[in-house]
């Protein structure tokens, strides 16, 4: 099965949860998404349709601070030259490559950059006045809305046995109607945190995609209704 409604999601769900604990069919911190998406029988893929149709599935442990990725952009936002940039206010990581691999802040970080809004763009500037990206307020909407126009949040609890992590599958949240016109209010309010992650890889820079992230906590935010599936 590649793709699955949500009435089907919640059936397939309800048994899942029977099931009690599971064993995890990857090690590492995908494995919780991993696991999920293999007992609902959805192959996995990267690409940027929904993966549950026009709903967008997510798998989060329970009481974990990790970010959730809503979407990446980065294709034509650069005014600086990628390797220019990387070169000019990179730092050495530990394999001493120069990158920029910061979650942004409007308070300027080691490196001298920041964010910055105004009434169209947030950009990424440098105290010496160097603008390295900008993206227009409604290129952000529209990319929001082509990733997640919604999403089931299937929250697992985790226990490690042994070497072995396992999960229960135990609540999803189904989050319908995200309000797009919040993108900049929640940059505004550090509620969706922008990632850069490039690094030089010596004739060009490698860029693994701009992320635009937020915390668990915080998805309710950006959507109008939210339905608990138990």
């Amino acid at each position: 099965m590649n793709v699955i409604d949500i009435d089907q999601f919640k059936a397939l769900f309800l048994k899942i949860k029977e099931k009690g604990y599971v064993k995890s069919m990857r090690k590492g911190s995908t494995g919780v998404g991993k696991t999920l998406e293999t007992l609902l029988g959805i192959k996995e893929n990267n690409l940027i349709v929904p993966d549950l149709g026009e709903i967008e599935l997510k798998a989060h442990r329970e009481d974990s601070s990790n970010l959730i990725t809503l979407f990446t952009f980065n294709r034509g936002q650069w005014v600086m030259n990628q390797l220019e940039a990387v070169r000019k206010y990179g730092i050495k990581d530990q394999y001493e490559r120069l990158g920029l691999y910061f979650t942004m802040s409007f308070r300027q970080n080691s490196a001298g950059l920041f964010l910055h809004v105004d009434e169209d763009y947030v950009s990424i500037k440098h105290i010496d006045g160097s603008t390295l990206v900008r993206w227009k307020f409604v290129d952000l909407e529209k990319q929001f809305k082509k990733k997640i126009p919604a999403l089931v949040l299937v929250y697992a609890k985790s226990e490690f046995r042994g070497d072995d992590e396992y999960f229960y599958f135990y609540k999803a949240d189904y989050l319908r109607e995200p309000d797009h016109s919040l993108v900049k209010e929640e940059i505004r309010n550090e509620t969706i945190l922008i990632d850069l992650r490039l690094h030089d890889k010596g004739t060009m820079a490698r860029n693994h995609g701009t992320a635009f992230r937020i915390y668990e906590k915080d998805l309710p935010k950006i959507f109008k209704y939210r339905n608990t599936i138990t």
